[in-house]
């Protein structure tokens, strides 16, 4: 069966499942189809001298992304060969959920994936509806945020979105390893697993790759801005402290739940958390900057949960393989196609089996 054949076969069948489905999945279903149907080969974008530079630039990064993860064991597949330009600084706002005083998400379901803890819209105004009315009348807190990547997990072939290239080489290396992650594994009913296994795995990755890039080994854009290894470093160490520092809020609150004095010490916790965030030793961020812009709210700090709390699991299992990537990668291939796959992964690991 041919590339196109299955695409073609992929896009109907998530049509006619998601558009009989409800309002929510024919929201998701129209804006799938606006997203393939804008797709340009990124070949075609590179060769028009009419589109910015800076854009040809980055877009011609991509293959070299492709080839990087690819040679890790990453399903590399027919992802990001197109682009699309879409307006606006994200491609979907996604809606995580918490109840009064619980710093756990209330997951939804979908078919074949399972429970998630987020919601994703392509329409960013049906997306502040929803969140509105689980706030008044259903009485959630309620964490939105803008995310500049849509993944099918590898059913369709997903395009570069023009928003991913709106923070430079390093997030847009960054962003398509995550995504290639999940491509390439992502078990049912297990958000947390997914989400932290891409964020360390497409962290280390992006180390890699610029280290690769910077002995000449990758082939970089000529007039492409291109930071320093470095400092691409030291930004994945400032956002993991960041990180770091507010799961450690977060667990402080954890266990103050169904206690009557949790109303009443939450603020001087939050208080002392961005007092927290404020004296982090960073070398790339501003720690001003981040403690007041942190989001602390209850939903927020669930999400934070999900992409965050199991990093050191993940860091025990990367020291265990001789911080071997490839064999980690290695080893999520195969445990996802186990019975109990995520514990599977964490297992006979010191410091990964028991989660915290």
């Amino acid at each position: 069966m041919s590339v196109l054949t299955r695409t073609i076969r992929a896009t109907l069948l998530a049509v006619l499942t998601l558009s009989t489905s409800g309002c929510y999945y024919g929201e998701l279903a129209s804006g799938q189809l606006r997203m393939l149907w804008r797709r340009e080969a990124i070949e075609s974008v590179r060769a028009d001298p009419d589109r910015p530079a800076s854009t040809r630039d980055l877009l011609g990064l991509v293959e070299s992304v492709r080839d990087f993860a690819r040679g890790l064991g990453l399903d590399v597949g027919s992802q990001y060969k197109s682009y699309v330009e879409w307006p606006g600084d994200r491609v979907v706002t996604t809606l995580v959920r918490t109840r009064p005083g619980s710093l756990e998400p209330v997951p939804w379901r979908y078919p074949l994936l399972g429970r998630l803890p987020y919601r994703g819209y392509f329409d960013r105004a049906k997306a502040e509806a929803e969140a509105l009315r689980l706030r008044e009348r259903e009485g959630f807190d309620v964490c939105e945020t803008g995310v500049t990547a849509y993944s099918t997990l590898g059913w369709l072939a997903d395009p570069v979105t023009s928003p991913m290239l709106e923070r430079g080489p390093a997030s847009l290396v960054e962003t398509l390893l995550h995504e290639l992650v999940h491509a390439t594994a992502f078990l049912p009913d297990a958000a947390d697993f997914n989400e932290s296994v891409a964020q360390f795995v497409g962290q280390q990755a992006t180390i890699r790759f610029f280290d690769a890039a910077a002995r000449g080994e990758i082939a970089i854009p000529p007039d492409l801005a291109w930071p320093e290894t470095a400092r691409v470093r030291a930004h994945i160490e400032d956002r993991r402290l960041i990180a770091e520092s507010v799961l450690a809020f977060r667990d402080r609150l954890a266990a103050l739940e169904g206690a009557a004095e949790r109303d009443a010490q939450r603020d001087e916790l939050e208080q002392q958390a961005r007092a927290s965030l404020r004296a982090l030793p960073l070398v790339v961020l501003d720690p001003e900057r981040v403690a007041e812009a942190a989001r602390l709210s209850d939903a927020c700090l669930a999400l934070s949960g999900t992409y965050a709390r199991e990093l050191p699991r993940h860091e025990a299992v990367y020291r265990a393989l001789g911080e071997d990537l490839e064999a980690m990668i290695a080893r999520l291939v195969r445990i996802a196609e186990e019975e109990a796959p995520a514990e599977r992964f964490f297992a006979d690991v010191p410091n990964a089996s028991v989660r915290d």
